[in-house]
């Protein structure tokens, strides 16, 4: 016996539900199983990746940007990392930056330097001196991660939570339009792609704990170069030690 369903008496077509997709209920269960607390689960906003640090007693993160590709319009290959550490100790007023730069970005090839900053007091040892005083030593003692990668204007929620680096975190995708990117400028015609990347938010601190970006770059300036590159970008962030003080004192050779 064949038997046909028909609408009640009085139904309409419109009524009777669309059956869900198996993809888009999974996709449903999954950011709802794992959804961040309420203030982070439609969207979080950290134009600068170190925003709401001030607010931690302490800890310390590592910033690393590398590239590979070659001067836009010629064949000469160039490369160039660099990467900056720094401890900070709010209630002291403290901060130590250590930075390590290899090839041709900040327009410099091979160097580095150590910067602290002890209330208002600022020394940092470039090329084995010690400089205490000047403009330079203090801006190199408030070097952030803010200003040197920026970070991400609009992130959406991806259904991901682990324990990164110590915190509990949750996972939030981004698009290239997304991205705020300090260090980076286009001259006319560059582009900017994200080819992947990730954001992790820790909710019980309100920072994040983990952000990279894979970028693919042409005509662009970075870091105030002489000269537009094309090729691979990698941006990285990491935020350890949150809430621990470390002890800062002023860099040997001071």
């Amino acid at each position: 016996m064949l038997i046909v369903a028909g609408c009640n008496r009085g139904q309409n077509i419109a009524d009777i539900p669309t059956p869900a997709s198996i993809e888009a209920l999974g996709t449903a269960n999954a950011l709802t199983a794992v959804a961040p607390p309420e203030g982070f689960r439609d969207s979080v906003s950290f134009p600068e990746v170190d925003a709401n640090l001030q607010k931690l007693i302490g800890g310390r993160y590592l910033v690393t940007l590398e590239f590979t590709g070659v001067f836009t319009s010629t064949p000469r290959t160039t490369n160039a990392k660099a990467t900056a550490e720094v401890w900070f100790n709010q209630a002291g007023g403290a901060r130590r930056v250590v930075v390590d730069i290899n090839g041709e970005l900040l327009g410099k090839t091979d160097n580095n330097f150590e910067a602290v900053r002890l209330g208002t007091d600022s020394f940092m040892v470039l090329n084995k001196e010690c400089l205490n005083a000047g403009p330079d030593t203090v801006t190199a003692a408030g070097l952030r991660a803010g200003t040197l990668v920026g970070g991400v204007k609009k992130a959406i929620p991806a259904g991901e939570k682990a324990t990164l680096n110590g915190q509990e975190a949750y996972k939030y995708n981004f698009t290239s339009a997304d991205l705020n990117l300090p260090s980076i400028k286009l001259s006319d015609g560059g582009t900017v792609e994200a080819t992947g990347g990730e954001l992790w938010v820790a909710p019980s601190v309100n920072a994040v704990v983990r952000f990279y970006v894979n970028l693919n770059v042409t005509n662009a300036v970075i870091f105030d170069r002489t000269l537009p590159v094309d090729g691979q970008v990698i941006v990285r962030y990491d935020l350890y030690d949150v809430g621990q003080i470390t002890n800062i004192a002023i860099p040997n050779g001071c």
